[in-house]
C-alpha cells in the first residue's frame, strides 16, 4: 500500500514539473516572438525611410549612407537572431539608423519625424552643442551642433569601444577607425580633449572616463612592451616573450 502511494505521489510529482517546464518554455517562446516582431518592426520602418529618401546635399547624402549601411546590417541580424538578446541588438542598430534618418530629414528642412527612443549611452555622452575647430598633430577637426558643409559627417551619440562619443555633426568620422577595430589609438584623447573640453553639452565626466582609458590603454602598452624586453631576451627563450608577450600585446600593437 505504501509504495502504491509514493508512485502515486512521484507521478503527481513528475507531472507537475513537465507541465512547468512546458509552460515556461511556451513563455520563453511567446517573449522570443514579441522581441522578434518588435525588431522586424524597427528594420522594416528603417527600410522604408531608406528606400523613400534621396540625399539633397552632402550631409544629408552621407546620412542616408550611413542610415542604409544600418539598414543592411540590422537586417543581416535579423535573420540570425534567435535569441531575445540578439533581438534587441537588431532593434538598437535599426534605431541607430532611424537617427541618421532624422539627421538627413533636418539637414534637408524636412520635419524629421517623431522622437525615438534613447540609444544605449547615448545620454551619458552629451551632445555637441556649440561649434569647434581644433587642430590636433597637425590635422584639423571640425564639430557643430548643426549640418554644413565643414560637417557633414552626423553621430546619433554613444558608446564606442568603451568612450562615449557626443551626437553631433563632424568633418570627418574620426570613432570610425574604433568602431572597426574595438579599440581606440592614444592620440584619440588629445582630439577628445582639445574637442570636448569646457563644452555645455559633454559633461566633464565623459572626458574624465576617455582620460582614464587612453591612460590605461597606455600602461598596458608600456607593460607589454616591458614583457617583449625583458623575456625576449634570453631567461624564458624567443618564445615566452618576443614571440608571444611583447610582439602580440593588443594595448601595445593593435590601436590604430
Amino acid at each position: 500500500m505504501g509504495t502504491a502511494v509514493v508512485l502515486v505521489l512521484l507521478v503527481v510529482v513528475a507531472g507537475a514539473i513537465f507541465v512547468s517546464s512546458r509552460n515556461r518554455a511556451a513563455a520563453r517562446q511567446r517573449e522570443l516572438e514579441d522581441a522578434q516582431a518588435d525588431a522586424r518592426r524597427w528594420v522594416e520602418r528603417l527600410g522604408g525611410q531608406v528606400m523613400s529618401l534621396t540625399g539633397a546635399d552632402t550631409a544629408s547624402t552621407q546620412a542616408l549612407a550611413d542610415a542604409s549601411e544600418r539598414f543592411t546590417a540590422a537586417g543581416s541580424q535579423m535573420e540570425q537572431a534567435k535569441t531575445v538578446e540578439q533581438c534587441r541588438l537588431v532593434t538598437q542598430t535599426a534605431m541607430e539608423g532611424l537617427y541618421y534618418v532624422r539627421a538627413a530629414r533636418t539637414a534637408m528642412g524636412l520635419d524629421p519625424g517623431p522622437e525615438l527612443p534613447d540609444l544605449t549611452g547615448q545620454g551619458k555622452a552629451g551632445r555637441v552643442s556649440e561649434d569647434r575647430n581644433v587642430s590636433v598633430e597637425g590635422h584639423s577637426y571640425a564639430a557643430s551642433p548643426q549640418p554644413g558643409q565643414g560637417t557633414p559627417h552626423y553621430y546619433p551619440g554613444g558608446v564606442v569601444a568603451g568612450r562615449p562619443v557626443p551626437q553631433g555633426w563632424y568633418s570627418e568620422p574620426w570613432w570610425k577607425p574604433a568602431l572597426v577595430a574595438g579599440a581606440w589609438g592614444v592620440g584619440s584623447m588629445l582630439l577628445m580633449s582639445a574637442m570636448f573640453s569646457g563644452m555645455s553639452g559633454v559633461s566633464p565626466d565623459v572626458l574624465n572616463e576617455a582620460y582614464a582609458d587612453g591612460y590605461a590603454d597606455g600602461a598596458e602598452g608600456a607593460d607589454g612592451g616591458d614583457g617583449g624586453g625583458d623575456a625576449g631576451g634570453g631567461d624564458s627563450g624567443g618564445f615566452d616573450g618576443g614571440g608571444f608577450d611583447g610582439g602580440g600585446d593588443f594595448g601595445g600593437g593593435f590601436d590604430f
